[in-house]
């Protein structure tokens, strides 16, 4: 099949709004059930990450392959992001920036460069629906913990995969959490309401969705009635935590990516604390979604989805951007290499083992 570039060689280069208007929450799910799916079935290799810890904040570069992902050839993505979460506050800034590199993993080329923020945000809410859709009760009363940016697409993915008969809001910031109730409830026609902390809404919900920065837990087995189904999504790295290891250990864990959420998800601290074995853990998402046998075995079990993020989720979003951006025209085409045109007159011979340096 031919290669979707139209410009030799040259790299598309995409905004946060422009993939806002190329990918919708609806296909960014199905894409990454696909991806898990793909993942069960060994058809792309593992994905990889590597974060490092600055003042204030951290980086993460995350990487993955993907089959058959843009006309019918294999892909490769590198996602950095930067994660400063008192950048609202201190600085007027977002809270994760960053950029995604999508390359032809065939030959190397390097397709696209696109901003991170919008990517990331769908693509994790899009892992929960997707966790949502197999393991959380069939009508939804929520209670969702921290109201950002995260927290509106959390709800909408959702939507898209369950009924919802109410929301309540929770953020430290009051005014926050009013506002979200105030966007969320008009966008989405629901009944959403405010809470100050988990207790005031404890047992009357049966799905949770944790999406803050907390470096210490704050949902615990007194919060959460038999049967919920939890996505605990904010822990990114080992030192956030949202949820209690005790009810950690008394759950059936689900994770995205078993390494990565044994290192720095909630799972970390139930490991660090004795309470789990990696052997506890019942499956990853991808074994879930080929039906391995990893359903909920009763009504009345607690289920936690450990989201630490991966980018099996990051390429296969990426490559419906990529696609539907050469569809539209959308994008500034770039050519980041040198000048195509005749070599230089004295060039070094290259290296005998050929390696980057």
């Amino acid at each position: 099949m031919s290669h979707p570039t139209p410009w030799n060689g040259r790299t598309l280069v995409l905004r946060g709004d422009e993939v806002e208007r190329l990918l919708d929450l609806r296909t960014c799910i199905a894409a990454v059930e696909r991806a898990f799916l793909e993942h069960a079935g060994n058809a792309a290799g593992p994905p990889a990450s590597v974060g490092i810890h600055a003042e204030g904040g951290g980086f993460h570069v995350k990487m993955a392959t993907a089959p058959n992902a843009v006309a019918g050839r294999p892909a490769f993505a590198a996602k950095i992001n930067a994660n400063f979460p008192a950048n609202p506050d201190r600085n007027g800034l977002p809270t994760i920036q960053g950029v995604l590199a999508l390359f032809d993993a065939s030959d190397g080329r390097l397709l696209a460069l696109i901003d991170s923020i919008e990517i990331t945000t769908l693509r994790t809410a899009a892992a929960t629906a997707v966790a949502a859709k197999y393991l959380a009760p069939e009508r939804a009363a929520v209670a969702i913990c921290g109201c950002g940016a995260q927290a509106r697409s959390q709800l909408r993915a959702l939507a898209c995969v369950r009924p919802i008969e109410r929301v309540a809001a929770i953020d430290i910031d009051r005014e926050r959490a009013a506002g979200f109730a105030r966007e969320m409830g008009a966008e989405l026609d629901l009944d959403v309401s405010v809470a100050r902390t988990p207790s005031d809404v404890a047992h009357r919900a049966n799905v949770w969705i944790t999406c803050t920065p907390s470096q210490h837990w704050f949902l615990g087995r007194e919060h959460v009635a038999p049967g919920s189904f939890v996505a605990a999504v904010g822990a990114d790295n080992p030192h956030k935590q949202e949820i209690e290891p005790e009810l950690m250990a008394s759950s059936a864990v689900i994770v995205d990516i078993l390494d990565q959420c044994a290192a720095f998800g909630d799972l970390h601290h139930a490991l660090e604390a004795g309470l789990m074995e990696r052997a506890h853990v019942r499956a990853e998402l991808a074994e879930v979604v080929a039906h391995r046998g990893t359903e909920r075995r009763s009504a009345d079990e607690t289920v936690i989805f450990d989201s630490t993020g991966t980018a099996l989720e990051d390429v296969a979003a990426a490559a419906i951007v990529f696609e539907r951006a050469v569809t539209a025209g959308a994008g500034i085409a770039v050519d980041l290499g040198k000048s195509r045109g005749a070599p230089p007159a004295h060039r070094s011979p290259p290296s005998a083992e050929g390696v980057n340096r």
